[in-house]
């Protein structure tokens, strides 16, 4: 019997306010050559060559942002682009597409992921999704990636891994005990320490009725509103009604045939200015330099430079510094301070500034 078909959902919608001034709302992070040559949405497409054709490859992102995909992604089938009316967080983007897949293929396998992360090489990730399609396939499992901490992060949500269940092509399939949201300092710590506790991925495997069931349990008014929808109500008029929540609390913290499956290749979020030291390579003075900017530097070390081609950036007698110009704004503020950024858009939004 041939195995059900995988489906990409790549989520794209988000706002990406920790990369401010580069990311705009006009053209978020996932849109950006932040770590690479390309846009981080382009990577994400090119790194499922391989493992999912690209007609089953759909993008969910906010009406207001199609336009961007369209330009990241030209080879995309237009009819592949879920525009959802407004953000409504991870679980009814999660909801919608379960929906369009369902309608084209029932019997299949849904691979969830974000559009802005750096995962390297594919063909481990390739491994681990194919393992995990296994598992969805023959259990019906909802299926979570973790990745072991190496340091006592608190802007990661957490995994507390149960007992092995299964392996699967090699690789262990825990059950979960518990998520945990983001941690403070000290507890982050005690997770590290105490080992079995894992960063949740924000990707996700599972069998396209299983979460269609999941839906229907744990976010009801999601199904019910999207059901109206499958017959002939307008998106936008029933979107709203779906509450704003993340799929892991929405769905992920209350079922119980939740599944985790640890990785072992490089991963990273890019959550910050910051993380770029880990995404790209340095220079003699461990700078890190991207969006095609040219860095001049003079006694100048560990500093993280964006800026466009054909740009000039210059540092001198400075260290552990993240320099960004974009537009009309330029961001200068310490390393240590990289998640501060975020804090900064809220405070020009709440002003009614233009620089957004």
């Amino acid at each position: 019997m041939q195995p059900p078909e995988i489906y990409a959902i790549i989520m794209a919608g988000g706002s990406g306010t920790r990369f401010w001034p580069a990311s705009r709302r006009d053209r978020p992070k996932q849109y950006l050559k932040i770590s690479g040559g390309l846009p981080m949405l382009a990577q994400t497409w090119s790194r499922l060559e391989g493992l999912v054709a690209p007609e089953r490859t759909l993008v969910v992102t906010t009406a207001d942002q199609v336009a961007e995909v369209q330009g990241a992604l030209p080879e995309l089938p237009p009819l592949n682009i879920l525009a959802e009316p407004e953000a409504r967080n991870t679980g009814p983007c999660v909801a919608l597409a379960a929906f369009e897949v369902a309608h084209r293929s029932p019997d299949s396998i849904q691979l969830v992921l974000p559009a802005d992360h750096v995962i390297r090489p594919k063909e481990a990730f390739h491994r681990t999704v194919n393992a995990a399609a296994s598992e969805a396939n023959l259990r019906g499992s909802l299926i979570v990636f973790g990745i072991k901490p190496t340091w006592p992060a608190t802007g990661f949500g957490y995994i507390e891994a149960g007992e092995v269940v299964r392996e699967v092509d090699g690789m262990a399939v825990h059950r979960v005990k518990r998520f945990v949201e983001k941690p403070d300092p000290v507890r982050a710590q005690t997770f590290l320490s105490e080992g079995g506790f894992y960063w949740n991925a924000g990707i996700f495997v599972w069998h396209t009725d299983a979460i269609l069931r999941a839906v229907q349990e744990f976010l009801p008014q999601a199904h019910a509103s999207l059901s109206k929808v499958k017959k002939g109500a307008d998106l936008s008029e029933v979107y709203r009604e779906i509450p704003a929540k993340s799929v892991d609390v929405a769905i992920l913290e209350q079922a119980k045939n939740v599944r985790m499956l640890p990785v072992d290749y490089f991963w990273s979020d890019v959550g910050s200015w910051d993380a770029l030291s880990e995404v790209q390579e340095k220079d003699a003075n461990e700078n890190v330099t991207s969006g095609g900017t040219e860095l001049i530097a003079d006694d100048a070390r560990d500093c993280i430079v964006h800026g466009d081609p054909g740009e000039i950036t210059a540092l001198i007698g400075v260290s552990d510094l993240i320099v960004v110009h974009s537009g009309n704004a330029t961001l200068v503020c310490h390393r240590d301070r990289a998640q501060d950024v975020k804090r900064l858009v809220e405070r020009l939004q709440r002003e009614g500034r233009t620089f957004l």
